[in-house]
Order: structure tokens, then C-alpha cells, then sequence
């Protein structure tokens, strides 16, 4: 997961570069398009079988994902960048809700449930309060709506994270899992292209030479960082992958310093500081949660 959270920082730099020349449904779809062609020169090569048992569960994850995705595109054209980049992130707490929801559902339902620790729940809101302080959030009044479709953003990224859960519980490999996601990226940046240019808005752009290479950068880091990302939800437990996921705040942090000249101050270095300390809880509360 941590490198999970490294390369999605780097597809993030991609994103931001690419978005100054593109279209939101250019990135969508080559966020998609560049992966389904890797995995399926994956399976190719090395004669893996791309033959899924579960198709429901893939489009859930699949439209779960994509939705998210391309609501946190909205929300980033339509908010500051930092308060729609928490609201993304608050899939964790979603998470632990709907977890906590669920543990509580078949208790009253007399079936068995899982264990979940105080402590982790603990990680996961001392993660958030670190994001909050690293991004600083701000919001108008009259941006209410793309708040909320920020909120729901993360919500639908949870969803997706506990069915690239369930896909792992189901026996289904990573390279699978991650193509049949991309593919059905690549579907959905096609679908919003043609919805864009019906509302005679341009779908398309040629991008410069560089353009090209953010948006396969795009494509490739996200690529690599699903494989990592579903193998560590399919073998880690859930909260704690997603407090570790934290950690991509922090990554994003030190590029955007780097990169981009991003200010520095002490309440940005104290959400650091409690990003890695909530990874570190949620890591070590670990072996107390039964599988």
C-alpha cells in the first residue's frame, strides 16, 4: 500500500500537468486505456486467463470507481484543489462507517461478525484530522452542491475499495482485477466524451508532444499503483490499508514542494506527522483483527 500511495502521487503530477492542456474525459479514458492495453499485453505474455467467474462483482467495482473518479475531476475543476482532495479522501472514514454499519447490522441479525478494534477506527480519524490539517480545506458558501458531490465522491470510492475486497476474497488475481477496472475506464472516458460534445462542450484536444507523455503517465503509474493497491486490500485488512493510504497525502506533499513550489508551513509538517503516526497505529493494531 505504501507503494501504492507513491505511484498514485506520481499519476497525481500527471494529472495536474495533463489537465492544464486536456479534458477531464481525456484523462479518464487514457487513465483506463493505457492499463486495460498493459494488463492485456500482461495476460498475453505470461498466458494469464483474463476469464472472470465474477462479472457482477467487477462492474460494481468498476462503476463504483469510475463514478468516483470522474466526480473528483468535477469536484477538482469546481473547488479548491485542497477541500476536494479531502473530501476524496474521507473513502477511509466512509469505510470504517459502513464496516462499523455492517458489524452492527448482523449483530441485530444474530449472525457472526468481525472484530473491528477501537484503536484502528482511532488510526483512521487521526489519518483524516492529518489530511485536513496538510490540505487546510476551504469552502463557499454558494459551493454547497460540488461539496456534496465531493462527500459522495468518497463515499463511492469506499464502495469500490471494499469490492476490490471482495474480488480478493472471491479468488480473482490482480492483473484481472485491474484490467477489467481499466476497461471499464476507458468505456466511461469514451461515454463522457460523447456526453461533453452533445452538450456542445469540446470533448477533445490534441495534446503537445508533452501533453502526451503526462497522459500516459497517467495510464502508467495508475496502472502499477491498482496492482499494488489490490493485492494489499485483497491480503491486508481493509481499515488498516486504508489508514497506510494516507500516506499518499504526504507523497503528493513533498512532490508538490518539489514540483510545484507548494508553500510550507508548521500545521502542513503536524499533518504529516499524524498521517505516518496513524499509519503506524493502524499497521501495528493489525494482528488484532480476525479475519
Amino acid at each position: 500500500m505504501v507503494l501504492a500511495t507513491l505511484l498514485f502521487a506520481g499519476m497525481g503530477v500527471c494529472v495536474k500537468k495533463a489537465s492544464a492542456e486536456v479534458t477531464t474525459a481525456e484523462v479518464v479514458f487514457f487513465r483506463g486505456f493505457v492499463g486495460a492495453v498493459m494488463m492485456g499485453a500482461l495476460a498475453w505474455w505470461q498466458g494469464l486467463n483474463l476469464q472472470t467467474q465474477v462479472p457482477s462483482l467487477h462492474f460494481l467495482r468498476g462503476l463504483a470507481g469510475v463514478t468516483a473518479l470522474s466526480l473528483w475531476f468535477y469536484t477538482i475543476g469546481k473547488l479548491p484543489l485542497s477541500t476536494a482532495v479531502t473530501l476524496n479522501y474521507m473513502s477511509s472514514v466512509w469505510m470504517a462507517v459502513f464496516l462499523v454499519l455492517r458489524q452492527l447490522w448482523r449483530r441485530w441479525r444474530a449472525q457472526p461478525s468481525k472484530h473491528i478494534p477501537l484503536p484502528l477506527l482511532v488510526a483512521v480519524l487521526i489519518g483524516f484530522v492529518g489530511v485536513a490539517l496538510v490540505l487546510r480545506p476551504t469552502l463557499q458558501r454558494d459551493q454547497w452542491l460540488e461539496g456534496l458531490i465531493g462527500i459522495l465522491s468518497g463515499m463511492l470510492s469506499a464502495w469500490a475499495y471494499l469490492q476490490v475486497a471482495s474480488l480478493g476474497r472471491a479468488g480473482e488475481p490482480e492483473h484481472r482485477v485491474v484490467f477489467y477496472f481499466s476497461l471499464f475506464g476507458t468505456v466511461a472516458g469514451l461515454l463522457i466524451s460523447v456526453g461533453t460534445h452533445l452538450s456542445g462542450h469540446a470533448a477533445w484536444v490534441n495534446p503537445s508532444p508533452m501533453g502526451w507523455v503526462w497522459l500516459l503517465g497517467i495510464g502508467g503509474f495508475a496502472t502499477v499503483a491498482q496492482l499494488a493497491m489490490t493485492r494489499a486490500y485483497a491480503q491486508g485488512q481493509a481499515l488498516v490499508m486504508a489508514s497506510l493510504q494516507y500516506l499518499g497525502i504526504a507523497h503528493a506533499f513533498i512532490l508538490g514542494v518539489l514540483l510545484f513550489h507548494d508553500p510550507i508551513n508548521p500545521l502542513s509538517i503536524l499533518g504529516m506527522a499524524l498521517i505516518v503516526l496513524a499509519g503506524i497505529g493502524a499497521t501495528r493494531t493489525s494482528s488484532a483483527v480476525k479475519d
